[in-house]
Parts: structure tokens; C-alpha cells; sequence
């Protein structure tokens, strides 16, 4: 028998299993969240957010040459890219796991029987394949993320340790050694978690190298092992570019030589330096020192990919987050700055009171000439701090969470052990044991899990469940309904818990060695992230290392099987069995019940909600988006399907940088330059990057020009005084107005001539905010100046704070909002305000579904755009409606029951679902109609039925908003009915109305009670 053979056509078996499952499972186009930005910047070479992914952008471009031209594919071959180097993951696995177990189970040629060769490769395939079909390492393999490739550089580190540990003792077997080292240094250029290996790692070298180790030397390993981490992750990634920086600054600022030249001497200097050490190191024959010279070279080699970001943002792509064309803007990029840090040792708690602010170092920021200080780094000293600090955020939502979650009362301060509790409760508990779960033991659905009841795990032993979950005897439909609905029975939790037994018992240091691989890739990451609560997404992602150690210890479930549960039957027969049972215990079981759960094939919500993003807009516009999935997806379609590049998109989030607004002034695609009038002396790194209002008492409205003077004045007497010395600009008052041209409105096109006589001589508004940021300038610089000759839109995601006070102007034309001086009706809402002609047009003739009638499994962003779906087909069909255009409100609705599905996504989709009804009275369709009322009552009374058993079981009130919102809407269905003379259907839904309203109602009791008990707010001192 030749192991080596099988054991490799078995592992390529496994890769050939998974690269088919992720492409048959992969969505056919652009995803949400980062996709977009990385799809857009791999095709054209371009800058993402920090910190990078230069090789992962490399590796993509190569995929993209396979859609041979058709801009339509690009997006799929890179998602392909994703899913081989997903099954390439679960190849090294293979080989991981058998490496591993062959050295418990075939130790000698002797040993090399059928019975064991059978386990050993049942082992690989078992332990791969569940991992091929675990819930967050399949979500990444179908998507164009960086999470794929960074899993594949972790699994051939650990596979070629544990390469260089079989060979250790042959002629030049540390080359293994340094090939881990190269394929780190790669990995910077994807992720940094492949780092984390790196403990792990120096493990398997101490126990190679010391036949008899000890507990002083496990300990000395573990802490070489995570200095060796931080040298990497410090001294290597930040150090040697902080080094370079300040070269770069003494070059330039102190002998006046050109940008980058103490960056190259810095350069020449550190490689003269290593060539010079591995020569001595040859020389004297230090082995050691060689080999950890050679690590340092080959891994500084690697991370060189960092080099594609400077040469690409010098040549100023689109896309060119932060701009790091010079040494200390690569260096702010590199280190996350504009993410802010969070304290980890010793810090503040969320109610600690900030008493001064301590001055740091200097920012530096490139000039005409030389390095400029564009301020200092800041630091808040606060009246208390704790030691570990976990509850650190002093955001108002986040207070009210770590309160809630706690029981703390507003007078508590969190001492070390509130904080460690917090740790078990929610970073620990919540975010990331509920994902562990997830993975092994079931899921109710995929919404997501802030709250208590919902996105939790789910095992489908109700006794089980209900103990954990509460009662579970009436499941709604967002849980069984549900594509990520799955239960998995604690089968492939309970398999890999018997390998983890079965490998410590046999076998403690390898053991060991996986233990702190899945400690590292998981818990430490827990303990460094120090996530606040109400994160915008799961982030399960950032875990899937340790399930892949997890998935290890699943396959030596066979093992652990074969000798405790077979042992008295033939070893040929024991090992078939124990294979055969861990196979459905395991990977198929978890294949089947998430194929549904995964299977994004038919899905095209992304690339579809992107092109009705655009194409509500006129030609040429602006377009203010502000979070990533109303930019990334549309940064895709301009960028690589050429969708609209006429218009421009402007991001908030991002308006308050400098470096983006460079960009805004320059021309991108078909788009030109923004009407920004400001120079860059004015809005420069540390130039008003914060402008507060100081009340002058100034009477009636002020003309935006003179307001933007002021605020762009460097007169003295245009400023205020600081405490500090300085002076800045400041908002005299917050009342705001743009005296209108008529003719430059019509003669635009902005509005019809025949709709002179609604064009108002003023636009008048109050500003919403305190202070006026740069991107705030930038936004009234525009308004100032575009004088209509541009359509200024806003996506309709955009948090209404970010109008600006605008409100009153903003119609509604599909899923933008236009800016138009249009007279004000102080009867009408924002939903008055639509252009129902522009939207009827733009919805019925260009917007696309994303196939969301037909899709088997939609993502929880696609789920939620249902809602933004909803509301546009109801927004049409109401303005058609009160513009009396029957024939075309029927239309639309023909076209809502075409496209959207019959199931609902949430309490959103319901009330969606609900207004429709409301039209559908107004239009006469009373069966229609009265279908959908009973569709959403029945929806409700399932769902408030569950909420009213878990309350029940857990005896305190669970799920209080979508109870509130089920009953609000079931009460409202009762009198629309009543009022549209549906008696009878109207008296069912009052029964369903009280008998729920009973079951909660001593809970509201409760809240009440509280409500008047707690003290009256204090008023502010004078």
C-alpha cells in the first residue's frame, strides 16, 4: 500500500467535493458589505480601506482574466477565486488531520494495515468535509472576501509545520521554516490572522526539539511564541514603515531632499543590515541566527505587496481610501488610525468622565515642500478608570446595552469583576460561542443576534432547546421558515468534543498544540477585538480559524469512535464503521441541512438594489450615500459594469477626510469635478476639521454664501477664541436659506416650466447639528455653487441627520431623494413628498429585484431591502393613487406580485405587506386585499405566540419591540377593516388582538409600574 499516494488522491478528492459545492453555491455577482470595494478595486488596481489587502487584490485581478471580457463575470470569477482558494483550505486540512493522526495510529510500516489506513483517511475526509460545510467558513467561500484566501494561508502554515516536524530531522528541513515565514509575510497582504498561528507554531518546534520537555519550557514557549507574534505584528508591520517615515521626515523637513528619499535610504540601510547579518550568521555558524534572519528577510519579502498601495495611490485610481502616496499617510493606513483604538489592559468605563485631554505625538501630513504638523494625537485622562475595562463606550446606545444586558443602575461603576462578567456574557457568550454553535450544533435563523431571541443557536432536541432558549414548542415562521434555519442535533459538537478527549488522552502535546491553535484563533481574538455592543453585522468571520481547529478534533472523532465504541470487532470493520457513523454524524448532516442556508446561486440583490440606485437619479447627479451597502455595491456596478458612470457618488462617511475630498474635485468615469470651491490649504488634514456653533442672536434666515464665507474666512475676526489659545471658525446661527433663480432652475431642467409657479424665491431651513464638520462644508460648499446645474440626490438609507436640515426639499424618485426649491406645505409629511411620475417611471421601466420571488436563500442585508422594496412599490402606488392614475396603480401592482415574495423577512416585511392591503382597499381589490391582511395576522399571532411562550418560560419580557409593532399593526388591521366594512374578517382579528394583548398585558403592567417608580430626570443646574 502506498500511503502517500492514497492519502493525496483522498485529499484532492476532498478539494474537488468542496470547489463544487462553493461554485455550485456561490452568488453569481457582487455580494454586500466589503465585496463591492474589493471586486471594483482588484479589477482597476485601486486602494480599498484600511489596512489593505494588496495580494488579495493581485490574486483577484488574475481570476477576473477569466470572464474574458464580459464585465458581467467579473464579479463570479472572482467569487470563484474564493471558492478555490476555499477548497484549497479544506485540502490542507485533509493533510493536517491525517499528518496528525498517522502519527498516532501508523508509527511504523508494520502499522500500515487496511484497518488503520481506513481511519486515518476516514479522519481527514470526516474533519475537512465538516468544515466544508460549516456555517461561517461556507458563507465567506461563495463571496469575493478576503476571508477565503486568508483561511488558505493559515492551513498551509499549520500544514507546513507540521511538514518541516516529520522532516525535522533531515538535511536542510528548516526550508519548511522559512517557507512559513515567506507565506506570513504574504498573508499580510491578505489578513493578519494567519499571525495567530504563530504561538502554535513554536509549540510543535519546542516539543520537536527537546526530547524531554518542561513545565518551565511550556511556559518560556508560549511566551516566545507570542513575542514572536508581536514582533511581527509590531515590529515588522508598523515598525519597520514607522522607521521609514521618520527617515523620510528628517530627509525631506531637515537636509531638503525630495518625498520617499529617506524611505529608500531607510530601505538600503535595513537591507545592508540583514544581508550583513545572515553573511555573519554563516560565517561563525549560527544556526539559529541564520534561520531567524533568514525569517525576518523572507517575511519582510513577502509583506513587500504593501508596495502595490503607494505606487497605486500615487497614480490616484477612484477608488483611493486614505491616499497613502507617502510615508506617514501609509503609515496612518497601515495602523487603522482612522478607526480609533480601544483600551485593553487598563482604561475608562462607559461613565467615566472625561477631565482633561493629553497631547501626544505629532500628526504629520505632506505639504508642497516638506512634512507639515497637522496637529497632535490626542488622549481623553478621565476621573476613573478599572483595570481590564470591557464596558468602555460612552455612545448612548451602547450605555444603554451594557446597562440593560448588566442590570447596572445609572449610579454603578463597573469594577474589574462587572467587566470580566460582561466578557463571559456577551464578548464571550454572545460573540462567539453563539457562533460556535452555530457551526455544530444549529442555528434558528441568520437575523441578527443582538437581541435574545433571535439568531441564536439552535440544536432541534427541544427539551435541550427550551432550557436554553426558553419554550420552543410553537416556532414562527422567521425561524422555521428560515433558509438558515438548521439543526444539527449537537452531532458534530459532540463528535469533535470525543477527538478532543480522544487526542489529549493519546497524544497531549499535539493536542495541545491544536488547543492553542483554536484558543489563539479564537478566544484571543475575542480578548483583543474588545467588540462594543450592536454591531452593525454578525462577525463571525473573524473566528472561523479556531472552528477550523474545532474541525480537527471532529475528524479524530473517528478515532476516538473506532477504539471506544469498535474495538471489539475486526479493525478493518471498526474503522469502516466509525468512518461511516461520523460521516453522517458530521459533514453530511451539516451538508444537508445547509446547502438551503448557503446557497446563493439565484440571489442578485446586490447588483440590482445597486443599479436602482443609480438609475433613480437624472443624468449627471450627485448622489449622497453614507454606509457601506448604499456605496460598495454601487461602487462595483460604476466601476467594473461601466452601469451610469455619468453620476457621482459622494459617501459621508467618508466627505470629512481631505484626501476624499481631493478626490471629489477631480473627474472620475463620465463625472465631472464637484463644485467644490474650497482650496486645499482650506480643508487640509487639521484645517476645520470640527467648526461649533456659537449662537450671535442673528435675526431671521442668513444666505448659505455668506454663512459659507464665514466659515471658510481667515480673518481673525471671523473666528472665536479657544481655551488653548487659538482661534477657529464657527456657525453664527443655524438658520439657513438659498435665494432661488427660477430661470436657472428651469433652464436646468430641474423643474418644468409648466411647475414655475411651485418653484419658492427662497429655501429656507434650520441646520440639524451643533457643529459643521469638513465634509458638512464640502456638502454647503456644493449647494452654494452648483446653482442647479447638477441633480443632488440622497440615497434613501441615509440617516435623516445627515440631511442637514434639508428635509423639506428631499422627493422622493425611486431609491434616491431629490434636492428641489420647491415650495413648502407645512401640512404635508416626508411621505408627501414624491415625484410620482419620475418614480413610477424609474421604477417600472429600469429598477431590478435582485430575484428575490425565487431566490432559495437571501442574506440578511438582502432580506431587509425587501422592506426598502416594499416601500417603494407602496410609495408609487399611494402617489398614483392621489394623482388619481388608477390604471397605473394596478400596473404597479401586477408588477409587486410578479417580483416580490409571498413569505415575509421580518415584522419590516409585514408592515410593507400591510400598507399594500391599504391600496388595495383604495383600488377596490377587496379579496386581494383581505388575503394580505389575513396572510399578515396570521404571521403575527405566530409570531407574539412565541414571543409570549419564551416570556412565560424565562418569566420576564422577551422581544418587547416586535411585540409592540405585531400588536400596534394587528389593532390597526382590526379598524381598516372595520372601516372598509369587512365585519367579519375584522371581528377575527379583534379576537386575535385581545387574546394576545392578554398574554402580555402583565408585562406592560410591569413596565408601567417601573415607569412610574423611576425618578423624575433632575433639571440642569443653572
Amino acid at each position: 500500500m502506498n500511503y502517500t499516494k492514497i492519502n493525496n488522491l483522498t485529499g484532492w478528492m476532498c478539494f474537488i467535493l468542496a470547489a463544487l459545492t462553493y461554485i455550485l453555491t456561490l452568488e453569481p455577482s457582487v455580494s454586500f458589505w466589503d465585496c463591492g470595494e474589493f471586486i471594483a478595486s482588484a479589477l482597476k488596481m485601486q486602494v480599498v480601506h484600511q489596512p489593505g489587502a494588496p495580494l488579495f487584490l493581485m490574486i483577484q485581478r488574475f481570476f477576473s482574466i477569466f470572464a474574458f471580457g464580459d464585465i458581467h463575470k467579473i464579479a463570479y470569477f472572482m467569487n470563484v477565486g474564493s471558492a478555490l482558494a476555499s477548497a484549497a483550505t479544506i485540502l490542507f486540512l485533509f493533510w493536517t488531520i491525517t499528518a496528525l493522526a498517522k502519527k498516532m495510529v501508523i508509527k511504523t510500516e508494520a502499522d500500515l494495515t487496511i484497518g488503520n489506513l481506513i481511519t486515518v483517511m476516514g479522519a481527514g475526509v470526516v474533519g475537512a468535509m465538516a468544515y466544508t460545510f460549516s456555517d461561517s467558513f461556507w458563507f465567506s467561500a461563495v463571496e469575493s472576501e478576503v476571508y477565503a484566501l486568508s483561511s488558505l494561508f493559515t492551513a498551509i502554515v499549520f500544514w507546513g509545520i507540521l511538514k518541516w516536524e516529520s522532516h525535522a530531522d533531515e538535511p536542510r528541513a528548516d526550508r519548511w521554516l522559512l517557507f512559513i515565514a515567506y507565506i506570513m509575510g504574504l498573508s499580510i497582504g491578505i489578513h493578519l490572522l494567519n499571525l495567530l498561528t504563530i504561538p502554535a507554531i513554536a509549540f510543535v518546534y519546542y516539543f520537536k526539539k527537546t526530547p524531554k520537555p518542561t513545565n518551565f519550557g511550556v511556559i518560556k514557549t508560549f511566551f516566545v511564541g507570542v513575542l514572536i507574534l508581536a514582533f511581527v505584528q509590531y515590529g515588522i508591520i508598523q515598525y519597520v514603515v514607522s522607521f521609514g517615515a521618520y527617515f523620510d521626515l528628517f530627509f525631506v523637513n531637515t537636509l531638503g531632499m525630495g518625498f520617499g528619499t529617506g524611505v529608500v535610504c531607510f530601505a538600503a540601510i535595513l537591507i545592508g543590515a540583514l544581508t550583513w547579518g545572515i553573511m555573519y550568521s554563516i560565517k561563525h555558524r549560527n544556526k539559529f541566527l541564520n534561520l531567524a534572519l533568514l525569517s525576518t528577510a523572507l517575511i519582510i519579502f513577502g509583506y513587500c505587496s504593501f508596495a502595490m498601495i503607494v505606487i497605486r495611490a500615487k497614480a490616484s485610481p477612484n477608488l483611493n481610501n486614505s491616499n497613502p502616496d507617502n510615508a506617514f499617510s501609509f503609515l496612518s493606513y497601515l495602523n487603522r488610525e482612522q478607526y480609533g483604538d480601544r483600551p485593553l489592559l487598563f482604561g475608562p468605563n462607559y461613565n467615566s468622565e472625561k477631565v482633561s485631554l493629553k497631547e501626544g505625538k505629532n500628526i504629520y501630513r505632506k505639504g508642497d515642500t516638506k512634512y507639515e504638523v497637522a496637529g497632535k494625537k490626542t488622549d481623553y485622562e478621565y476621573d476613573r478608570t478599572t483595570p481590564f475595562p470591557r464596558m468602555y463606550s460612552d455612545d448612548p446606545r451602547h450605555v444603554q446595552e451594557y446597562k440593560s444586558l448588566m442590570g447596572f443602575d445609572d449610579s454603578h461603576f463597573a469594577g474589574i469583576f462587572d467587566n470580566v462578567s460582561y466578557l463571559f456574557k456577551y464578548q464571550i457568550g454572545n460573540m462567539y460561542m453563539r457562533y460556535f454553535m452555530w457551526n455544530f450544533v444549529g442555528r434558528q435563523n441568520d437575523d441578527q443576534g443582538a437581541g435574545i431571541y433571535q439568531g441564536q443557536f439552535l440544536s432541534g432536541i427541544k427539551p435541550i432547546d427550551a432550557m436554553m432558549l426558553g419554550d420552543q414548542s410553537h416556532l414562527p415562521p422567521s425561524i422555521v421558515e428560515s433558509s438558515a434555519y438548521t439543526r444539527f442535533f449537537f452531532l458534530p459538537l459532540i463528535l469533535g468534543l470525543l477527538g478532543a478527549i480522544w487526542h489529549f488522552k493519546r497524544n497531549e502535546k499535539d493536542a495541545g498544540i491544536v488547543g492553542l491553535l483554536f484558543f489563539f484563533t479564537g478566544l484571543a481574538i475575542v480578548l483583543y477585538l474588545n467588540q462594543k455592543p450592536l454591531e452593525p453585522r454578525e462577525r463571525d468571520y473573524a473566528y472561523a480559524g479556531s472552528f477550523y481547529a474545532f474541525a480537527i478534533w471532529i475528524g479524530f472523532g473517528v478515532l476516538a469512535l473506532r477504539e471506544w465504541v469498535f474495538s471489539k470487532i475486526t479493525p478493518k470493520n471498526g474503522a469502516i464503521a466509525a468512518t461511516t457513523i461520523s460521516l453522517f454524524a458530521g459533514p453530511v448532516i451539516m451538508g444537508a441541512q445547509g446547502w438551503k442556508a448557503h446557497n446563493r446561486s439565484e440571489k442578485m440583490v446586490a447588483h440590482d438594489i445597486a443599479v436602482d440606485y443609480l438609475e433613480s437619479c437624472a443624468p449627471n447627479a450627485i448622489l449622497f450615500t453614507y454606509g457601506d451597502n448604499d456605496t460598495y455595491p454601487l461602487w462595483y456596478i460604476q466601476e467594473v459594469e461601466n452601469v451610469r458612470p455619468d453620476v457621482r457618488l459622494v459617501n459621508l462617511s467618508l466627505f470629512d477626510t481631505d484626501w476624499y475630498i481631493d478626490g471629489m474635485k477631480r473627474k472620475q468615469n463620465e463625472s465631472a469635478p464637484l463644485p467644490i470651491s474650497m482650496k486645499p490649504s482650506q480643508y487640509v488634514q487639521g484645517v476645520r476639521d470640527v467648526m461649533y456653533y456659537q449662537d450671535y442672536k442673528l435675526a431671521g434666515s442668513v444666505e448659505l454664501k455668506n454663512i459659507l464665507d464665514v466659515l471658510l474666512s481667515d480673518d481673525d475676526d471671523d473666528k472665536i477664541p479657544l481655551q488653548n489659545g487659538t482661534k477657529e471658525n464657527f456657525i453664527p446661527t443655524k438658520n439657513f436659506k438659498l435665494t432661488i433663480n427660477p430661470e436657472d432652475v428651469i433652464k436646468t431642467g430641474t423643474v418644468k416650466a409648466a411647475d414655475a409657479s411651485k418653484i419658492t424665491p427662497v429655501m429656507e431651513w434650520k441646520f440639524n447639528k451643533s457643529y459643521v464638520t469638513k465634509g458638512t462644508l464640502a456638502m454647503l460648499d456644493i449647494l452654494v455653487h452648483n446653482n442647479w446645474k447638477r441633480p443632488i440626490y440622497f440615497a434613501s438609507t441615509v440617516p435623516s441627520d445627515q440631511f442637514n436640515g434639508l428635509d423639506n426639499y428631499l422627493y422622493t424618485e425611486g431609491l434616491a431623494m431629490r434636492l428641489l426649491p420647491l415650495k413648502t406645505d407645512s401640512a404635508s409629511s416626508r411621505g408627501d413628498l414624491v415625484n410620482t411620475d419620475i418614480l413610477y417611471h424609474n421604477m417600472y421601466t429600469k429598477f431590478k429585484w435582485g430575484n428575490v420571488k425565487n431566490a432559495s436563500y437571501l442574506d440578511p442585508q438582502s432580506s431587509d431591502d425587501i422592506s426598502i422594496f416594499n416601500n417603494v412599490f407602496n410609495t408609487t402606488i399611494s402617489g398614483l393613487i392621489k394623482e388619481g392614475k388608477i390604471a397605473d396603480a394596478k400596473k404597479v401592482v401586477a408588477r409587486y406580485f410578479e417580483v416580490m415574495p409571498e413569505r415575509f423577512y421580518g415584522m419590516r416585511s409585514m408592515m410593507g405587506v400591510y400598507f399594500l392591503a391599504e391600496n388595495l382597499y383604495t383600488l377596490g381589490d377587496t379579496n386581494k386585499a383581505n388575503m394580505l391582511i389575513e396572510r399578515s395576522a396570521d404571521y403575527i399571532q405566530k409570531e407574539l405566540t412565541y414571543l409570549a411562550d419564551i416570556s412565560k418560560s424565562k418569566n420576564r419580557f422577551v422581544g418587547g419591540q416586535n411585540v409592540q409593532l405585531g400588536l400596534q399593526f394587528l389593532n390597526q388591521m382590526v379598524k381598516t377593516t372595520s372601516e372598509r366594512k369587512q365585519t367579519k374578517l375584522s371581528q377575527k382579528l379583534a379576537q386575535q388582538f385581545q387574546g394576545l394583548e392578554s398574554r402580555f398585558s402583565i408585562y406592560f403592567a410591569q413596565q408601567a409600574q417601573e415607569e412610574q417608580q423611576a425618578p423624575a430626570p433632575q433639571a440642569p443646574e443653572e
